[in-house]
């Protein structure tokens, strides 16, 4: 046998030893391999513990450094990497390759005529995460009922419902869909800082999430186009009691506190037909979120002492709703003094013409009384922004243009 096979079966004898016996002293491990025929002195076990401690720490700054700062761990993404049109091309492969039967990864990636590898098994997880595939077995996959409503539509509409109820069921993409939806998407480098910021996507990896995001709300159709900016289309999947919460209300409401005495300040036009929003919309909405809705009566702008009042209001209040539609000039004063206050304000109008150039960049909504549920998708989104506003006041409050307009 050769030098380097003995050596070779010592250092692993000593190494197996130690696996054995963890709390082993050099001299007991020399003495027992001593015993057992192979040849070793305490110095030489010392120096294997040390060479092991060597490639520990080796192998752990390495990982490291392929992870990077604030990079996500190898695999460890739970949103979907792909985007939903993407993904479709596996379940439409099985589909029509294998009549839609259950398959191994490998036979997916056949019936692609793609290569089986390490992209195409994260091609795989993305299609989990969209409700497009389910893992019947290990190593299987199955088209999902879900995918087969896409692919397979039996009546009209089938095939949108079944990409809008795959947006929802992404994680984390669903979760910034809800957050936005309603309202214009901010600028690239904004919702770059929202992505990292509030939905945790690693800073290195918020332009591929960007991208993907876009993607499949373009397939779903729920993105538009309104003056060069787009308009997040808000998708109920299922309607939603004055009363009851939503799934986002839930959420929301798990993460802020809210007081008995906490109110919320109503900004908004009397006249008709936007007055009688308070009663239909505002003030059941801020009710659903916990908190106490104040508006200033009708009768109190003949009154003496209204500025004293609206002051009042807008100053103890926790977060105001403002209802810019129709540019009423009261409106936009109260609003005036709740900025200069540093007050979060969740903003509403039906008509983007209606918001001031120097107020698009902070978070609107928009509502279309043409949509024949308007009404419950807007108290929902009200509800829902004002515990946003609370959880993250800097994205309602006034702070000024930032560098380069609208961003």
């Amino acid at each position: 046998m050769s030098a380097a096979k003995v050596s070779v079966n010592k250092s692993q004898a000593v190494r197996n030893y130690i696996k054995a016996h963890p709390r082993a002293k050099n001299a007991t491990i020399a003495e027992a391999l001593r015993k057992d025929g192979v040849e070793v002195n305490t110095a030489y076990v010392a120096n294997v513990k040390h060479k092991k401690k060597a490639a520990r720490r080796t192998k752990s700054s390495k990982k490291k450094r392929r992870q990077g700062a604030g990079a996500a761990p190898q695999g460890k993404f739970n949103y979907p990497r792909h985007s939903l049109d993407k993904v479709l091309r596996i379940p439409k492969g099985i589909l029509e390759q294998n009549a839609g039967k259950e398959c191994t990864v490998r036979d997916a990636a056949r019936f692609l005529s793609i290569k089986y590898s390490g992209p195409f098994s994260s091609e795989i997880s993305s299609a989990i995460k969209f409700g497009l595939l389910e893992r019947p077995s290990t190593g299987k996959v199955a088209v999902s009922d879900l995918a087969k409503q896409i692919l397979r539509p039996q009546e009209s509409g089938d095939e949108l419902k079944g990409l809008r109820d795959a947006v929802l069921k992404a994680p984390v993409l669903s979760d910034v869909y809800n957050h936005y939806r309603g309202e214009n998407l901010p600028g690239d480098e904004f919702f770059g800082h929202a992505l990292a910021d509030k939905f945790g996507i690693p800073r290195d990896k918020v332009s591929e999430f960007s991208a993907v995001f876009t993607e499949t709300l373009q397939k779903a159709k729920l993105l538009e186009e309104h003056n060069d900016k787009f308009r997040v289309v808000d998708f109920s999947a299922e309607p939603v009691s004055a009363t009851g919460q939503s799934a986002q209300l839930k959420k929301l409401g798990k993460s802020v506190t809210v007081d008995a005495n906490d109110s919320c300040f109503v900004m908004m036009p009397f006249a008709k037909p936007h007055g009688d929003y308070y009663s239909t919309i505002y003030e059941p909405a801020i009710s659903k979120a916990g908190l106490r809705p104040v508006r200033a009566d009708n009768e109190i702008f003949g009154a003496g002492k209204i500025m004293d009042q609206v002051w009042s209001g807008i100053a103890s209040a926790k977060v105001l709703v403002a209802e810019m539609t129709t540019k009423n000039a009261n409106v936009f004063y109260e609003l005036g003094l709740a900025h200069a206050l540093k007050k979060p304000v969740v903003l509403v109008s039906s008509n983007e013409e209606d918001v001031p150039f120097d107020l698009q960049h902070i978070r609107v909504i928009y509502y279309d009384v043409n949509d024949p549920f308007w009404g419950q998708k807007l108290l929902e989104k009200v509800a829902e922004n004002i515990l946003s506003a609370i959880q993250d006041p800097e994205e309602a409050i006034f702070k000024g243009m930032p560098e380069g307009g609208t961003g």
